[in-house]
Parts: structure tokens; C-alpha cells; sequence
């Protein structure tokens, strides 16, 4: 019975090795069948494009590198002669083309006249929404929700697919610290961790699981590199830094948004190291394709390679196409320089066939990859158009990403929710205005489809009081420099107007900020305060004695500090999309409990620009009322509002942190950081739970706090939840001032709360 016993042991043993065995290979067997498979895949599209390529002149191949426009719509001037160019393949590419989808279709198909017939690339300034308009990208980061943005990414390929489109100039990822530049609503704040998920989502979003679905839109990374610190906040305007601020604070949204397949990238129109992108061979070829391994086409901005002679790094166009194409530039956005010179600086070997090869292969390849070379992968389907377009379900997404995106910024006395039967005095030049709900960058968004912050309460008040209330601008620099007016006399009816329909109300609500044209490209400001025509009205409407409930409309942080006097209540709405006025009449009413955080800092004041939360010490750290350190005789260090700030109709109370070590050692460890978040209020709600690190000593120093991890939570009144973050040593990893990333062994502090500066503390020591 024992030798039986002991057989049967050794057999169970031996069958247990078998099966580990036969596991270890089936796993073996299946990364080697998907290996053989991408590198099938691979060889086809080489051969595939190969093939062709022999087929092409020289001529035709340039013809590759060749991006064009029918109109002017976000740079100097159009293209001419757009119409032949496409036809006889001297326009490989082609971006801006609006019409109905079957007119837009109609015009792609132009390159079918062309010898080979190679299809156009078809790109569009998709920046929040084709037709179905989502909130501004600043507004959309303000959910910290990963899973939403990539649904509206999605949505806007969809459409914009169906529409004809095969590519976007989206996302945005440079991060941003100066609310003084126009294309911070186009982006996704000040924070390299939430902007790389953010990142990566959206590319997700826009490409789907394979380039060749026919609702794959292609993305383009931009704008690359380091574009959002522009020197005063000025658009197009010199960048510097050192490549340590580059790698830990600016590239990387860039290279999640790599790692996530972006099929290309776009390069800024800024210099880096004093060698502007567009010709920065160290950027687009040492960085982007060998340290990164990016296999896309790199695009550039508009007429950026012509630009390099205005940059001073070249004397005409000619070499600025050499130093384009020897950089790493594959396509030229609506310069031509390319083209009208690569051909003579090739006999002057000045660039080599080489280097036209190998940037017309990549294009070749992204049209391969989405399927453009196979003749019937995206064929028009008008049905398809009107059914995937403005649906209820597009809508629906469009109205949950508005409500995300509002932050409860004040609500003094609990102003806010608002009851039903309340009588409102709804003022202000943007609360009755479809094509404000909108930015600057919606090119093809369907403005009648838009519920009007007005129509929205007034579907659920019981009475609502409509009156414009003010102009837009008064800046006499501003009316002079970009046309438009202002008129004193009508401002002062206007204003008693609204003071008339305030004193007949309950509570007056009012839309005040920026308008459309004031953020955006080529909408930098010096002064980011509401104008100051809004402001008497705000000062008149506040004089009533009613409670002044703001709705802050804008594209950027604006300094509010004055504005909060006359005021009980402050929401940041952004710019909110299509279905702007039903999800704010939803958050007034409180049938939706605010939620959003805030992405990006506000100042109290322009003098403190930039600022922004995981700011350095100095020797010399500001800690009360001193003498000789770092602050402002006249303002405060601390900024308005910081990043993670937000209220909520309810109160969140925050336990102390419990750690489940306090000395942990080696690369493999893991450290629980918990914490009991508990809904102390009347309503339910959701909160952001927001962890940062500080490592107080370090080779090289390092910021204050830095978000690495957050989760949300729902809470019904009274209810509580332990949230638990997973900390491990990559956690602590920044890069050094040799730019490895890599940790070191020390004390660190790790922060927990719904802000930035609203967080308890806890420390720790982890050894190597």
C-alpha cells in the first residue's frame, strides 16, 4: 500500500510537471503564432509598398510628401490650384475639405485621376467632436475619466468617418502652465500623468482596435515637442528648457501617445535646443524614432517648413526642405517647399533618394494600414453617414462628458442646487447663443443641433427671465487688432435691461467669460480677466441684492479673484458642446452633482504666470511672514484655485492614511497606502481620490508633490469607503540628471485627498 502510495505521488508529480510543461508551451507556441503574425503582417505591407514604389516616378513620390489645402482655416493661406494638384498627384494629401459627405467623398476621389490612383490621406482639425461636439479637451480632462474621453474620441471617428475623413490633428498633448496661451483648451492641463493617460485614451478613441476598420481615424500626435511653454504665453513663440524639464515634465504624454500606436505625429512650430522642430534631427529622429521606436509619418505644422527662414536656421526654401527632410520630416503641411526643391537639391546631392524613399514609404505605410490601398475598405455609404451622425447615443455621451467636465468652483451659503420653482433672471451675452457653446477649433460641428444654455432652464424653472446684459469685449488694443466694436450708450440699456429682469427674479443666473474667438490658436492674452464690460454688469447684477449665481464660460483659467465679490455661487462650464444647456440646467436644478477637478491652475493674478502645482523649492521657501524669500510683496504665492480642486453639493471627509509598511526595501516591494472616504453631506456624490509622492532629497532636486495615482468613488450620504493605492518603486523612479529613469533609496511623503492642497500626509522609507 506504501509503494502503490509512493507511486501514485511520483506519477502526480510527473503529470504536474507535464501539465506546466505543456502550458509553458502552448503560452510559448501562442506569443510565437502572434509574433509570426505581426511580422507577416509586416513583410506584406513592406512588400506591398515596395512594390508600388517601383511603380512611382520621382515626381509621384514627392507627390507623398505633399499635404495641401482647398482653404485657409488655421494658417496664412490656402493652396492653389488645390483642385489639379489632387487630380494629377502632385497632392498626395489633403486636409480641410468641408462639405455634405457625399460632396466631400466627390472630392477625395479627385486622386483617381491621378496615374497610380493612390488614395489621399484626409485629415481635419477634429479637436472635441465632428458633428456631435463634446467639451473642450481642457474641459474633458477635468473628468479624470479615462473611459468617457476615449468614448467621445471614438464618437468623432465614427462620424467624421463616415463623413470621408481618414485622419485628425488631435490630441493635443502639450502640457501647459500659462493660461495666458489660446491653445490650452486644447489640451489636457499642467500634469504629465493625467495628461499621458489622457493620451493614450484618446489615440485609443480615435483608432480603435485596427487602423483598417472602416471607423479607424487616424491620430496625430502634436504638437511635438514642448509647444505648450511658450516663452510669456505667446503663441508660435521660442521654447526653452532643459532636456531634464523635457523628460520629466513634457515628453511624456508624448510617448504614451506613442505607445499607444498614434499612426503619426505633428511637430511644433517652436524651436528646441535653438534648432526649431521642424529641422531638429535630435527630436524627430534620435528621440522620436530611436529612443522611442515611433514607425509613423511625421507631418508638419502649417507652412513650418518655410517658416525655418523667418527661425533664422535657413536661408530660403530650398534648404529648408533639406533640413526638414534630413530632421525626419516625412510631409510637408501646405508649404510645397518639398516639392518645388527636393528634386533639384537631389541632382545637387544635397539629400539622397534615400532619404524620398524612406519618407514616402511611411506615408505609403499609414495608407496601408488603413486600408486606403486595397481599393474597397472604405468605400461612401450615405446611409451609414445618417445613421452613425447626432444620434441620441452620441448625445447622450456629449451630455454625461458635459456634466463630468463642470467644477464647482464656490457656492457660498449652499446657493446652489437651485429648486424647481425658482424664478430666474438668466443674463449675459452667451445664455441664449448656439455657436458660443462651441471653440474656436469646431470646424464641421452641427451648430443647430445645440440646446442653448437658456432653452436648458427653461425647460426645467418655472419661470425664466431672459437678457443679454452686456457686450462681449470692450479692449480697445483687442476691437483695433481683431475687428468688432463697442458701443458705451448700448452697454448702459443693456446693463438696465438686466438689472430690470434681475429685480423681477429669485436668483440671477449669468453667463459671462470669454467668447469663442478669444482662446484658441492665435488667441494668446495678456489680460485673462473677464472684460471689463462683463464686469459692470456682474457689479450691477450683484447690486440687486438677488443671489448672483456665475456660469464661467472660457477656454483657459481666467483670473476671477474681483469677479468672486459679486458673486454666490462660480461654475466653470468651459465651453460645453451640444448639449450644453440640458447638462447645466441639470447641475443647477441638482439633478447632477458637480464632480469635476481641475486640470489646470488658476491664478489670482497674471503676475504670478506661470504656476502651477508640482512647483520646486527654492532655498529660500516662502513659510509665513518673512523677509528675503520667495514670494510677492503683493500677492500671495498660493494661486486661486489649484489642480484637483473642486466642490461638490456634498462634503467629502478624508481619515488619516494608513500605511501597511513604513520601511520597505528592494525594487519588488509594494506598499499599501489606505484611506476612509466618507460623504458627510446631504447628497450623493462622486470625488476624485488623488495620491502624490515627495521625495524631499534627491540627486537632483525634485517638485513639492506629483500626482501618481487617483481613483473615483460614488458615495450616497452617510456612506463610506476605504480606497487603497498600490505604491511600488516605479512610483519613485524620476530621471536623473544623467536622464536615466531610475529611484533612490530615502524618505519619502505620500499625500491623499481631493486636491492638491487639500490632503493628509503619511511618510515612508524605502531602502534599496
Amino acid at each position: 500500500m506504501v509503494k502503490t502510495g509512493r507511486l501514485s505521488g511520483k506519477n502526480d508529480s510527473m503529470n504536474q510537471k507535464l501539465r506546466i510543461i505543456s502550458i509553458v508551451v502552448a503560452i510559448a507556441f501562442s506569443c510565437s503564432a502572434g509574433w509570426a503574425q505581426r511580422v507577416s503582417k509586416q513583410t506584406q505591407m513592406n512588400e506591398f509598398v515596395t512594390a508600388l514604389m517601383k511603380k512611382m516616378t520621382l515626381d509621384e513620390k514627392l507627390g507623398q510628401l505633399n499635404l495641401i489645402t482647398p482653404a485657409a482655416r488655421t494658417g496664412p493661406f490656402a493652396t492653389k490650384n488645390a483642385t489639379a494638384k489632387m487630380m494629377d498627384g502632385s497632392a498626395g494629401n489633403v486636409f480641410g475639405v468641408l462639405g455634405t459627405p457625399s460632396s466631400v467623398h466627390s472630392k477625395l476621389s479627385l486622386a483617381d485621376s491621378s496615374r497610380l490612383k493612390i488614395p489621399l490621406l484626409s485629415g481635419l482639425d477634429i479637436i472635441h467632436g465632428y458633428k456631435t461636439i463634446f467639451p473642450i479637451p481642457l474641459g474633458l480632462s477635468c473628468t479624470w475619466d479615462s473611459t468617457l474621453i476615449e468614448r467621445t474620441a471614438r464618437i468623432a471617428a465614427v462620424e467624421a468617418t463616415a463623413a470621408g475623413y481618414n485622419w485628425t490633428f488631435s490630441p493635443m498633448v502639450d502640457i501647459t502652465r500659462d493660461p495666458r496661451w489660446g491653445r490650452v483648451m486644447e489640451g489636457s492641463g499642467e500634469d504629465p500623468f493625467l495628461g499621458s493617460i489622457i493620451a493614450r485614451a484618446m489615440v485609443k478613441g480615435y483608432q480603435g482596435k485596427d487602423l483598417k476598420d472602416p471607423t479607424s481615424l487616424m491620430a496625430c500626435i502634436k504638437h511635438f515637442g514642448m509647444y505648450g511653454a511658450a516663452e510669456a504665453g505667446r503663441d508660435y513663440n521660442t521654447t526653452d528648457m532643459s532636456r531634464l524639464s523635457m523628460y520629466q515634465n513634457y515628453l511624456p504624454p508624448y510617448k504614451a501617445a506613442v505607445d499607444a500606436g498614434a499612426g503619426s505625429v505633428m511637430c511644433s512650430f517652436n524651436e528646441v535646443d535653438g534648432i526649431p522642430a521642424t529641422a531638429n534631427k535630435w527630436l524627430l529622429t534620435d528621440l522620436l524614432r530611436n529612443q522611442w521606436g515611433f514607425n509613423g509619418f511625421v507631418v508638419t505644422d502649417y507652412n513650418a517648413v518655410q517658416e525655418l527662414i523667418a527661425h533664422g536656421v535657413a536661408a530660403d526654401y530650398k534648404q529648408a526642405a533639406q533640413l526638414s527632410l534630413s530632421a525626419g520630416v516625412d510631409m510637408d503641411m501646405v508649404s510645397e517647399s518639398m516639392i518645388a526643391s527636393l528634386k533639384d537639391l537631389l541632382k545637387a546631392g544635397k539629400v539622397s533618394m534615400a532619404q524620398i524613399d524612406a519618407a514616402c514609404s511611411r506615408v505609403l505605410e499609414a495608407k496601408y494600414k488603413l486600408g486606403l490601398l486595397s481599393g474597397s475598405a472604405r468605400q461612401f455609404d450615405a446611409a451609414r453617414a445618417a445613421q452613425v451622425t447626432l444620434t441620441d447615443e452620441n448625445k447622450s455621451i456629449a451630455k454625461l462628458a458635459a456634466l463630468k467636465s463642470f467644477v464647482l468652483l464656490e457656492n457660498k451659503n449652499n446657493t446652489l442646487p437651485l429648486k424647481k420653482n425658482t424664478h430666474i433672471a438668466l443674463i449675459g451675452p452667451f445664455a441664449n447663443n448656439q455657436r458660443e457653446m462651441f471653440s474656436s477649433w469646431v470646424i464641421a460641428g452641427d451648430v443647430k443641433s445645440v440646446v442653448t444654455i437658456y432653452d436648458g432652464i427653461r425647460a426645467k424653472a418655472s419661470e425664466t427671465i431672459y437678457a443679454e446684459g452686456s457686450q462681449v469685449n470692450d479692449d480697445t488694443i483687442t476691437i483695433k487688432k481683431r475687428g468688432g466694436s463697442f458701443d458705451s450708450l448700448k452697454q448702459q440699456r443693456m446693463i438696465k435691461e438686466a438689472v430690470d429682469a434681475a429685480q423681477k427674479s429669485d436668483v440671477i443666473v449669468t453667463v459671462l467669460g470669454e467668447s469663442s474667438t478669444m482662446s484658441g490658436e492665435a488667441r494668446s492674452r495678456t489680460d485673462i480677466s473677464i472684460p471689463h464690460c462683463q464686469r459692470e454688469l456682474l457689479k450691477a447684477l450683484k447690486s440687486t441684492g438677488k443671489p448672483v449665481i456665475l456660469l464661467l464660460l472660457n477656454g483657459r483659467p481666467l483670473t476671477i479673484q474681483e469677479d468672486l465679490l459679486y458673486t454666490d455661487a462660480v461654475v466653470e462650464i468651459w465651453r460645453p458642446g451640444t448639449e450644453a444647456g440640458n447638462a447645466i440646467a441639470d447641475v443647477l436644478f441638482g439633478d447632477y452633482n458637480p464632480s469635476g477637478k481641475l486640470t489646470m491652475t488658476f491664478p489670482r493674478s497674471v503676475g504670478q504666470i506661470p504656476v502651477y502645482y508640482n512647483h520646486k523649492n527654492t532655498g529660500r521657501p516662502y513659510l509665513g511672514k518673512q523677509e528675503y524669500v520667495s514670494s510677492y510683496m503683493d500677492q500671495y504665492n498660493s494661486p486661486l484655485y489649484s489642480f484637483g480642486y473642486g466642490l461638490s453639493y456634498t462634503t467629502f471627509k478624508y481619515s488619516q492614511i494608513s500605511l501597511s509598511d513604513t520601511l520597505l526595501r528592494g525594487t519588488k516591494a509594494k506598499l499599501k497606502a489606505t484611506i476612509t472616504v466618507t460623504n458627510s453631506g446631504s447628497y450623493a456624490g462622486e470625488e476624485t481620490v488623488q495620491l502624490y509622492l515627495n521625495d524631499p532629497v534627491a540627486s537632483v532636486t525634485r517638485p513639492v508633490e506629483e500626482l501618481k495615482h487617483f481613483q473615483k468613488v460614488f458615495l450616497k450620504p452617510g456612506e463610506s469607503k476605504q480606497v487603497t493605492f498600490d505604491i511600488t518603486a516605479n512610483d519613485l523612479k524620476f530621471f536623473n540628471s544623467n536622464l536615466k529613469w531610475d529611484w533612490e533609496a530615502g524618505r519619502f511623503v505620500v499625500f491623499i485627498g481631493g486636491g492638491s492642497d487639500m490632503v493628509k500626509t503619511a511618510g515612508f522609507v524605502w531602502e534599496k
